[in-house]
């Protein structure tokens, strides 16, 4: 197999970070169940990466229904998974930067096909993967699986490339069929994700916001808000972090602070525009002269 200009080094640790993921992902899936709580389930995998020599590339996303995407527990959530809830699952790790990031759907509503199109639609994707490939070709294969299970694609949602602590770089990888796209190279590390919908196929910005990421490092004098700046800026190693991480006083005033000071953005919740259902599937790969190395094998087996 040919991995471009990835490493060895790099190859292997990417390879590291999907074998911790997926552990880390089929051991979650199993505590999320009806009465369960949003964030024990978030804690305890982010504790189980830690345990397992990783660290976290973002905090655990647990999405419910038509939320799609940057869902995360409060330090103090009391919410628990109902009856008939659609769990959107999203984990990332990283070693020593090099990424995995993965995502399962765990369904109580009875929509069984809505979560196997998702799944359907990646596999399909999977094997499209090549260098020398376009992504828009990736994204034709997506399309039409969501497509002929009768849903949508959630078309302004992508797929993307994995950097060393970049968890959300380049190539985009479209969640529909595009023309004159960008070429899939030997040694890129992508995440493919299709989301599936019965909805309108597309996804907005919700009022709500527990993720957040490291700007620019700038001079502030609210005491509160240079505390949490140095721990982000200690700790995070520039990649995103949940609220709930802040050791500081006031975390809640302090973000509001550093976002209004531009040292941070924020990443809102991403919800279906219709309020319908949404489900996710994703693995990460290696992309090779003649296909793909999955780094995350073993998540819908």
């Amino acid at each position: 197999m040919s991995y471009g200009d990835l490493s060895e080094e790099a190859v292997e640790k990417h390879r590291e970070a999907g074998e911790i993921l997926t552990t880390v992902m089929n051991e979650s899936r199993e505590l999320v169940e009806p009465g369960a709580s949003h964030l024990e389930v978030a804690e305890s995998a982010e504790a189980r990466i830690l345990e397992l020599g990783g660290d976290i590339a973002f905090p655990v996303n647990i999405s419910i229904d038509e939320e799609a995407s940057h869902a995360t527990p409060e330090a103090d959530d009391d919410k628990t998974f109902g009856e008939d809830d659609m769990v959107c699952l999203d984990i990332g790790v990283h070693v020593d930067g090099y990424i995995a990031d993965a995502a399962v759907t765990i369904d109580f509503s009875g929509d069984d096909e809505l979560v196997e199109a998702a799944q359907q639609a990646l596999e399909a994707a999977v094997d499209e993967v090549a260098a020398g490939v376009e992504v828009g070709v990736v994204g034709q294969a997506i399309e039409d699986v969501i497509g002929g299970y009768g849903y949508s694609p959630v078309l302004n949602l992508s797929g993307h490339g994995l950097a060393r602590y970049d968890a959300h770089t380049g190539p985009s990888i479209p969640n529909r069929g595009v023309e004159r796209s960008a070429e899939l190279e030997a040694g890129q590390v992508v995440a493919i994700e299709p989301f599936a919908t019965d909805g309108s196929g597309k996804v907005g910005e919700g009022s709500h916001e527990q993720i957040f990421e490291l700007q620019e490092e700038r001079s502030v004098r609210d005491r509160a808000a240079r505390q949490a700046l140095e721990q982000i800026t200690s700790e995070f190693d520039g990649l995103p972090f949940a609220a709930r991480w802040l050791d500081t006083p006031r975390p809640a005033m302090a973000l509001r602070r550093l976002k209004a000071d531009g040292a941070i953005k924020g990443y809102p919740v991403l919800k279906e525009e219709a309020g319908r259902l949404v489900s996710q599937a994703e693995h990460s790969l290696i992309v090779t002269e003649d296909g793909c190395e999955v780094l995350t094998e073993g998540l819908f087996e």
